[in-house]
């Protein structure tokens, strides 16, 4: 099997940043996949700039696009290997981790890990259940079925890690470039930040996506993204991989490395 893990970099690096691609890049060295770095934009979206509801500084501040939907150019690398890893850069994977690739079937496009299945404390949880009616209910995303029967709200997936099978990518993919994927006109709304979008990266566009294509999907286990300060009390220490989302909330905005490697173990 030929493996890879892709990121994307783009721009200065954090203390943060720099400290979680290096565990990523060691982990797949001892995975035996190869380590894609993508360090200047490529797809440059941005949204309209007359219909748009985000706010100028938000893709102005980055030179004219917004970052957060650079990682979908993973798609040009489907080609060349049979599986691909999109990891976010404030991921952290802990040395000795166990090999995330051997946890997907080849049955299923891709797999991810499904928020409302993390171990999570009573905060978290009231703001994934708001999250998800805000995010899943609205005009959009209602036609589907978010299977909200779960104390912990609809079932989405977080965006951050995502393992793509490469070869049942491209048959549904049928030729279609990264460019061409977020031209799609049904995923304007979410690039233009319309109403509850706002705010959002790319992932209630790719759990719509999932939906409407009707994609298979396997949950990954939590232990491979767990969100630092969203768990009950221990359970970031039995995590593989932690993910420091939400950095503008972190101590120092997260600059302060060994304060939160040594906070794996007591959180």
């Amino acid at each position: 099997m030929k493996r890879a893990i892709y990121q994307v970099a783009v721009g200065p690096q954090s203390n943060l940043y720099k400290h979680c691609i290096k565990s990523v890049n060691d982990y797949a060295v001892s995975i035996g996949a190869e380590h894609l770095v993508q360090k200047q934009p490529l797809l440059w979206v941005k949204p309209d700039p007359f219909t748009g509801q985000r706010s100028k500084e938000s893709y102005e501040k980055y030179g004219g696009f917004l970052p957060i939907f650079e990682k979908e150019n993973v798609f040009a690398t489907f080609k060349d290997y049979d599986q691909v890893a999109v990891i976010d850069a404030d991921i952290y994977i802990k040395p000795d981790s166990p090999n995330v690739f051997d946890t997907i079937s080849a049955d299923c496009h891709f797999g991810a890990q499904f928020e409302r299945d993390l171990p999570v404390n009573e905060r978290y949880q009231r703001q994934i259940i708001k999250y998800s009616r805000e995010q899943l209910t609205n005009t959009v995303c209602k036609p589907y079925d978010w299977d909200f029967d779960h104390p912990n709200g609809g079932a989405f997936f977080n965006s951050g890690m995502i393992v793509y099978n490469c070869a049942k990518m491209l048959d549904h993919l049928k030729g279609m470039t990264p460019k061409q994927f977020m031209a799609r006109p049904d995923f304007q709304d979410f690039i233009d930040g319309i109403g509850p979008f706002r705010w959002q990266t790319d992932q209630i566009m790719l759990n719509y996506w999932m939906k409407k294509d009707n994609l298979q999907v396997e949950a990954v286990d939590w232990k491979f993204n767990a969100l630092f300060s969203a768990l009950e009390q221990g359970k970031i220490s039995e995590a593989h991989f932690v993910h420091f989302f939400m950095r503008h909330k972190l101590p120092q905005n997260g600059e302060c490395i060994q304060e939160l490697m040594d906070a794996i173990d007591k959180v």
